[in-house]
This record gives C-alpha cells, structure tokens and sequence, in this order.
C-alpha cells in the first residue's frame, strides 16, 4: 500500500475519533490498564509521546494488548526515535515541528507522519513534502481555529489536528471547523491522575470528552399514525393544549418541533426519537463501539458526503433511534 493511501486511511481513523488523547507514561507497567481506560471511556486512541522514556515499550504493549487500538508515536524528532515507534507497532506518527529529514525518513518507509506547523512558511514546506494533514501546534498560542481559518484561504488542500491548548471548552469549536479533522489533548489524561493510577478518573474523563464532542440531544418524538387524519387529529391535540403550532408536511405532521404525527406507521412499533448530534459520523462510530449498530440504508448524506441522518437497528423501549446532524 502506498503512503498516500495509508495517510488517507490514517486521517479517516483520526476523523472518526475526533479527540486524541496526549499520553506521556513514565510507568511502562502501566501501559495496558491506561489503554483499558481510554477504551472504556469510548477512546480508542493514543499518541504516546516522546517524551517519557520507554515510550516505544508502552505502545509496543498497547498494540500487543489490543491490535485494534490506533495507537502512534508523538514528540517523534528524530529518524531514530521514528525506527523506534515503528518497531512498536505506531500506526502513525507525530511532532511538534517540522524536521524534513524526519518527514522524509518516516514517508520512505511507508509511516504516516504528521509534523507540527504554527506559519504560513511551514506549511508550505509540509505541501512541497507532499503532505496535507499535519499537527499546528501549539494552537492557541499560535493563533487558536482563527489563524488556521484564516490560512486555510490559501492553503486550501491542508487539513489539521490542532494541540495544544485544546480543552472539553473549546474542543467543539475547532471540530466544527471542516479544515480540522481532530483534535489533540493532554487533558483528558492528566499528570495526576496518571501519577495516581486513576484509571476510573481517565475512563470518566474520556467518557465526558465524548459526550461533549457529540453532544447529544433529543430533539423531537415521531408518533405512528394510522392515516393522514390520524395524524392532524393528533397534531391538533398538542396545539390546542400547548400551543404547539400545527406545520403540514409531506410525510408528517409536526406539533412545533417537538412532536412527528406520521401520516402512516413507520418505523419502530410505536414510533422514533429523534437524537441531534455535533456528528453523526463520529456518532456512529462511538455508538458501534458502545454495542449499537446503525442500519447502513437508513444512512442519508448532503452534498458534501457528511452523514446526516442515519437509523439505529435497536429499538428503545418500542420506539426507533435515528441521528440527525445538529444545524
């Protein structure tokens, strides 16, 4: 396989998390229970830096333990330390800056490579590389999502994973930003609880990043109807004692926003609930890895090919669950 496709595979996997953990583990003997941990909060994701010795025997271990973890190497500065991280089982390999000796070493032997860059003069350098995904970093200080908008003018091929500074806070609005593919971030596995050997505290971390990163919703209730009548009759009830404005449609019949009166049954047995998210792609993936599964033909896209909407094969409680992309 060819190091484009490999990159491209790579950046569809860090699409799909959308929150990259930041890990330095000073305790190599500690590497699977923090892998159990991130995995158990719904990420199956890190980028073991550099920085801590024994860095390759940690994702060495965490690949060993579990195979489908997407494990790499970050704080990657020299052509060594990336034969290391190779060595290890890195799917993918990341640094600060941008060393072309080291994007080259890594592109030549097959290792996706994201450098650091915080300037125009940077990413250029990246481009004349052959790379269009790399780290900016630190984000906030170089200038946060406004200064990556504002070279994305230009630059129009370069996609990011900004770190650095990245926080539950301001995750949403870098991810909501089509030029960011994720995020990376130290918070979500802090010194201390590391230090502690907390790994319920990482896992709850995790779990809150998720859920914040998704930020799911319920925003309406799709009722079976019998018939079109059946369906006004019922939007007209919510009208009249809430106040929910009766709006006519094609297919349905809303109370406001809140209620669906469908004009003949449809799915679920007594009919859907509707869940907004910040992603349904990112949504999919986390709720397959939490043991739903989504019904591939329900699965609606816009122009761009983002998922919009798509159905759930589990029924809660009577009712269908589809996802729709928060506007």
């Amino acid at each position: 396989m060819d190091i484009k496709t490999k990159t491209e595979q790579v950046v569809e996997q860090f699409s799909l998390v959308g929150v990259v953990p930041v890990v330095r583990l000073d305790k190599v003997e500690n590497a699977e229970k923090l892998a159990k941990a991130l995995r158990d909060g719904g990420i199956n994701c890190a980028e073991v830096t550099f920085r801590a010795e024994g860095a390759d025997e940690v994702i060495s271990r965490m690949v060993k333990a579990y195979p489908d973890m997407f494990v790499g190497a970050g704080t990657v500065l020299t052509c060594e330390q990336a034969d290391a991280a190779m060595a290890a089982g890195a799917k993918f390999c990341v640094a600060p800056g941008l060393n072309p000796a080291v994007v080259k070493h890594c592109l030549e032997a097959g290792m996706p490579f994201a450098p650091g860059v915080s300037s125009a003069s940077e990413i250029e350098q990246a481009l004349g590389l052959g790379l269009d995904f790399v780290k900016f970093f630190p984000a906030e200080q170089a200038g946060g999502l406004a200064y990556i908008k504002s070279v994305c003018g230009p630059y129009t091929t370069m996609r990011f994973m900004p770190t650095g500074g990245i926080t539950a806070d301001n995750l949403n609005s870098y991810l909501a930003y089509e030029k960011i593919v994720c995020c990376g971030g130290s918070w979500i596995v802090p010194a201390k609880l590391l230090e502690a050997e907390d790994w319920a505290g990482i896992t709850a971390l995790c779990r809150q990043a998720v859920d914040r990163m998704l930020g799911f919703e319920m925003v309406h209730v799709g009722v079976n109807c019998a018939d079109p009548a059946e369906a006004e009759r019922v939007a007209d009830m919510f009208d009249n004692a809430f106040g929910f404005t009766k709006k006519v449609g094609n297919s349905s019949v809303f109370a406001s926003t809140y209620v669906e009166c469908m004009k003949q049954p449809f799915r679920g047995k007594m009919g859907h609930i509707a869940v907004a998210t910040n992603s349904v792609k990112r949504a999919m993936y986390q709720l397959e890895m939490r043991g739903y599964t989504v019904d591939p033909s329900s699965v609606k896209y816009d122009k761009k090919g983002v998922p919009t909407v798509a159905y759930l094969n589990e029924d809660f409680g009577g009712f269908a669950v589809h996802l729709v992309l928060r506007k």
